[in-house]
């Protein structure tokens, strides 16, 4: 079995034995679970479900966060840790999904 195989064999396995796996962020939209699983970087999940209302509050999309700007970005997830890096990546992600992909998460990143 060669590694490809392998992985394939490994994702098959898992898939059955978990078909829907939950997912421990809050979010509500895939643009939402996006953001969520980046701060979540060196948090914990529970940091992170406390920090996104108010994030997700003013901004819930990519032209919301770009309005918001990387100064109040990173004023609302200090407590995540990393904020500053983290700031900088959401609001460049952001500016990427607006400009490349219209606002949205391509589907080959929703996989």
């Amino acid at each position: 079995m060669n590694k490809s195989e392998k992985v394939e064999f490994i994702s098959e396995s898992l898939n059955k034995l978990y078909p829907n796996p939950p997912i421990p962020l809050n979010h509500d939209s895939v643009f939402t679970l996006l953001i969520a699983v980046i701060l979540s970087a060196q948090c914990t999940d529970v940091r992170v479900n406390l920090v996104t209302p108010e994030l997700f509050k003013k901004a819930n999309n990519p032209k919301k966060m770009i309005k918001l700007g990387r100064k109040e970005i990173r004023r609302i997830i200090k407590p995540c840790g990393l904020s500053p890096q983290k700031s900088k990546s959401l609001f460049e992600l952001s500016k990427i999904l607006v400009k490349k992909y219209k606002g949205e998460v391509p589907i080959l990143l929703r996989r």
